[in-house]
């Protein structure tokens, strides 16, 4: 790892936004960055980047990384403002390995969706795997945020970033703490999943410490299908709803048409409007991006607090 006198140099060699270094004869600072296969020696402070995850891009924009290369969707609106200086190389499955070589970059960020071209996309450059795999999510985005603080000697901003999200998490703790069971929901057009904890999105419940309405539900990375008798029998308290279609911008049958059905208006959250619509495309594309979870524990805690 770097040590504080190396980055105290680094800030006084760097300039402008703080994407670039001077070049420094005989002098090359390397970090140690944790990423899904392990430590990997990358030059901090790269000067050009390509990034090919969501949940990636969304956490460097809290640090402020406008990075040169970008997936044609964004998915999220909140980060349209990186199509002004980004170009776009690629999708979230598949880099456009020839508009990737144009551009050059330095360095580029895979992870989730794209980590299964880190082969093709190491040929242009060096890659590095973001991948969180949502076992413990919550403390994976943490790392991921303190790794890019020091990939881009922005600690301190990381340290922010990282506060905001400890305290929407907090927050959504405090709202949800002895109101009852939640189920978590993905519906996908006509059709319905259910996921618990261990599941890709059990870290709802843990991080929450949210009790579930069926603790066993199989883990599987699509959820369980399952049918609404299903949805009616464990009778959550709450339901929590993801929008696959909306996530995605499909032209799906929405959620909402979805579950309104007489089996799940039979259950307390249904009967109660304890159904919670979750920010589909921060649940869905953009999870482990600490400004996505933090929306996401907001919306949480905003509907739990809505509810006497």
């Amino acid at each position: 790892m770097i040590t504080k006198t190396v980055l105290s140099m680094i800030h006084r060699l760097s300039f402008g936004i703080g994407l670039a270094v001077v070049s420094v004869p005989s002098m090359s600072f390397a970090a140690d960055i944790a990423t899904a296969t392990g430590a990997v020696a990358v030059e901090i402070q790269p000067a050009k980047i390509a990034v090919f995850d969501i949940a990636a891009l969304d956490t460097l924009d809290s640090l402020g990384i406008r990075p040169a290369g970008i997936p044609s969707n964004l998915y999220l609106p909140q980060l349209d403002h990186l199509k002004e200086t980004g170009t776009a190389v690629g999708d979230i499955f598949e880099p456009n390995l020839e508009a990737l070589s144009e551009l050059a970059p330095d360095l580029i960020i895979v992870g989730g969706r794209s980590s299964t071209q880190v082969e093709a996309t190491s040929q242009v450059a060096l890659t590095i795997d973001m991948t969180m795999d949502g076992d413990d999510l919550l403390s994976q985005a943490k790392d991921r945020l303190s790794a890019y603080g020091v990939l881009f000697a922005r600690q301190e901003e990381a340290k922010a970033a990282a506060a905001k999200l400890d305290a929407a998490v907090e927050k959504a703790r405090a709202a949800v703490k002895g109101r009852g069971t939640a189920l978590i929901i993905m519906t996908n057009g006509p059709k319905i999943s259910a996921y618990g904890p261990g599941s890709r999105f059990g870290w709802v419940h843990s991080s929450l410490d949210l009790p579930a309405a069926v603790p066993d539900v199989d883990a599987a990375t699509h959820g369980e299908a399952v049918s609404f008798e299903f949805v009616r029998k464990a009778n959550p308290d709450w339901l929590l709803v993801l929008d696959r279609a909306a996530a995605i911008g499909a032209d799906d049958q929405n959620a909402k048409t979805t579950l309104d059905n007489e089996l799940v208006a039979e259950t307390t959250a249904w009967k109660k409007g304890q159904v919670i619509y979750l920010p589909a495309g921060d649940f869905y594309i953009a999870a482990g991006g600490v400004q996505a979870m933090s929306r996401v524990f907001t919306a949480i805690a905003d509907a739990y607090s809505n509810k006497p």
